[in-house]
């Protein structure tokens, strides 16, 4: 699997912090029926940052660009993850072991045969060692064209 097969368009929305701009994006997104995946936001008392991953990645950036929001997007590895007490921890203790540093990480809303999905945010510099860490320590990383379908 290459880069781009493992690598999950995340979509990026800034939004002013006021009362009814994530119900705008959500709205937007309803309208051209484009489904949300797995969301995260994160704020400041004057903006915030709305991570997405929905089934037409390429489409939500067009159409909210369309409606004036500020958008963007970047790779992020969707992994399967022992849905038990401890998993994460595993998973993001052979990461530490390499020197990965996680960026940011968020967990989808479904999960897969009882495994957690769990969306993770590494430097592109270290992606190809995230990988190779990842196959060997047996971490299923879900491709991106799955995790659109899911």
């Amino acid at each position: 699997m290459t880069t781009n097969d493992v690598l999950c368009k995340q979509v990026s929305v800034f939004l002013e912090n006021k009362s009814g701009r994530l119900a705008e994006v959500c709205q937007v997104l309803g309208r051209e029926d484009i489904n949300i995946r797995a969301l995260c936001i994160a704020d400041t008392s004057d903006f915030g940052i709305l991570r997405l991953i929905v089934d037409d990645p390429d489409a939500a950036v067009e159409v909210l660009q369309d409606e004036g929001f500020s958008v963007g997007s970047t790779g992020v590895l969707a992994l399967r993850i022992p849905d038990r007490p401890g998993g994460l921890g595993e998973v993001l203790g052979e990461l530490q072991a390499k020197g990965i540093n996680v960026e940011y990480m968020y967990a989808f809303f479904i999960t897969i045969a009882g495994d957690a999905v769990v969306l993770f945010k590494v430097d592109d510099q270290v992606l190809d060692t995230t990988l190779d860490v990842l196959e060997k320590a047996g971490i299923q990383v879900i491709p991106s064209e799955r995790v659109y379908e899911l």
